[in-house]
């Protein structure tokens, strides 16, 4: 080749070497730049093959090749010390081996020498990918025959070699740029949605809803599951930011309201949780909290609403008991404005807890619903309601008190004649006295059992009751203890059957003599006049025994 066919081909080889680079700059996405730069150097070189390889985890990785027979090639991964690749970043400068499968000066890598022989791969010329530095990987032609590179070959995939690595590099930061706008974009996206989330939510309040409806309206933006979680429920709950926790595939979380230092129970979130997203979105989630604002503010005027409420529902109960019998006009019209029928209210509710507080704000609640009264009367909870039914009206009220107390309630009723409540009052105050004096303390009845036992013993007086009972019936039960008997029992049979021998002796079940001998024995621990001498007194006290052995059960 003469000097000027030699001049003429460099001068190509630079156009085109320059031609290329441009092109490479005007590309964008790392994909489409690494096969450009391996096709046009493939064209640039004109060897059998060309392929790049980048650094990645301290192993050396094919990315893009041209003109290679297998596509298995484009899995070649080395160790980055190894093989030509190895020397080329080991010295940061071009490496050619005459015979890559012959060549004793380069560490082989058996999967690699395997796509060498499917390749067909003799000759190989690799050169360093350098940016800013650092070498982050090597581009390579390569020859299905044996033979040398000399120094222009070298030269010129050095220089396509320069140019590549700035396009490349440019090409990551437009990545990382395009990565960083999409998660700026998504969260743009994210915090507007948490922006239009809070709006509906606070137009959801403002429009008069309840906290159910906030949960529910949550639920419909978030997904899943929104509850509303009341004091007792969220104890666990009572500080700190929200919690999340997984389960059977389903994610929980839980944000505390609060208002101040005043716990007002709790937002839960339940939906299912998505492996490749995480359980939860950090927007979604502040969201969620974002939530527990609003209804803290919510609860605290709905309890101030509550609050008024239940005083003026409180003072309107004490007017009546003081009151009566009767009613005014004024408490009349009073009762309507609440939607109440005061001539209605025939049934006194008294109930009584370890947590009279409580069990106010408990009244409260069912006397809305029953259209009555509830309040404080007397250092007792006091309830006015309707009832056509007043023995399950009580009970109804008991297993309800009993539920949201948590612990025993004693409830005791009884019906106002002509108005006269504070008549009814003060008989189911005692009632309910005698009942826990005879150690029913979580029980729900009519004064009908009790009455006559209210009006018998003081009730400021309740410790006269056990002398009554050790008195009256004591020497029997004693005697039953000692002896394994059941005089009490074959007594109070007796009474029941207004002392006819023969119709007890057939409750009992046992023979009419068999019966008189018993209450010859009878006769012998009260003594022998016992059917004459305090005969009221030994009536009364097996029927208080019987109530307190049984529970006030029939």
């Amino acid at each position: 080749m003469t000097e000027t066919d030699e001049l003429v081909r460099r001068q190509r080889e630079l156009a085109s070497l320059y031609a290329t680079a441009k092109s490479l700059t005007a590309l964008g996405e790392l994909d489409d730049v690494l096969q450009s730069i391996v096709r046009h150097a493939h064209d640039l070189m004109g060897t059998d093959f060309t392929y790049l390889s980048l650094v990645a985890d301290g192993r050396l990785s094919a990315k893009a090749a041209e003109g290679t027979i297998s596509a298995a090639f484009l899995s070649a991964t080395i160790p980055a010390g190894v093989g030509l690749g190895g020397k080329v970043m080991a010295t940061r400068r071009p490496q050619w081996v005459r015979n890559y499968a012959a060549s004793t000066h380069i560490d082989h890598d058996a999967g690699f020498d395997r796509l060498v022989g499917t390749e067909d791969l003799v000759a190989l010329l690799g050169v360093p990918l350098v940016i800013r530095d650092e070498v982050v990987g090597a581009l390579f032609a390569a020859y299905r025959s044996e033979r040398s590179f000399h120094a222009g070959e070298i030269a010129l995939l050095s220089a396509f070699a320069d140019h590549a690595a700035v396009a490349l590099d440019n090409a990551r930061l437009y990545e990382e740029s395009r990565i960083a706008l999409r998660g700026l974009k998504e969260h743009v996206a994210s915090v507007e949605r948490a922006q239009a989330i809070h709006e509906t939510l606070t137009g959801v309040v403002l429009e008069g809803g309840t906290p159910d409806d906030v949960a529910q309206h949550l639920a419909g933006q978030l997904g899943g599951s929104v509850v509303v979680l009341d004091r007792a429920d969220a104890a666990g709950h009572r500080s700190g930011r929200v919690t999340t926790s997984v389960a059977d595939g389903i994610a929980h979380s839980v944000a505390p309201i609060r208002a101040g230092d005043s716990h007002l129970g709790a937002l839960s979130w339940s939906r299912k949780a998505l492996p490749e997203h995480g359980v939860s979105d950090e927007m979604d989630l502040r969201t969620l909290e974002r939530a527990t604002h609003i209804l803290g503010l919510l609860i605290l005027k709905e309890r101030a609403v509550a609050d008024a409420s239940e005083r003026l529902s409180g003072e309107l109960l004490t007017e009546l008991m003081v009151g009566s019998p009767g009613i005014s006009a004024s408490q009349r019209s009073r009762a309507h404005a609440r939607h109440i029928n005061a001539d209605k209210l025939a049934l006194v509710v008294v109930a009584e807890s370890e947590a009279p507080a409580d069990l106010v704000r408990h009244l409260h609640d069912i006397a809305r619903e029953r259209s009555g009264l509830a309040g404080e009367h007397l250092g007792k909870a006091t309830m006015i309601v309707p009832s056509t039914d007043d023995d399950r009206t009580v009970e109804e009220v008991h297993r309800r008190l009993k539920r949201v107390c948590g612990g025993p309630v004693v409830v005791v009723g009884e019906r106002a004649v002509s108005h006269d409540w504070a008549r009814a009052f003060s008989l189911a105050g005692r009632c309910g006295t005698v009942m826990r004096a005879l150690g029913h303390t979580d029980r729900g009845a009519t004064t009908g059992r009790y009455a006559l036992y209210a009006l018998v013993f003081d009730v400021e007086r309740v410790h006269d009751l056990d002398r009554f009972l050790a008195t009256s019936v004591g020497p029997l039960a004693n005697h039953d203890e000692r002896r394994g008997t059941d005089l009490v029992g074959t007594l109070t049979t007796y009474y029941d059957h207004r002392a006819n021998v023969a119709a007890t002796a057939r409750a009992l079940h046992v023979h009419v003599n068999t019966l008189l001998k018993r209450l010859d024995r009878v006769g012998d621990v009260l003594g022998a006049d016992w059917r004459t001498e305090n005969d009221l007194e030994l009536r009364l006290g097996l029927e208080l025994h019987r109530l307190r052995s049984s529970g006030g059960l029939s």
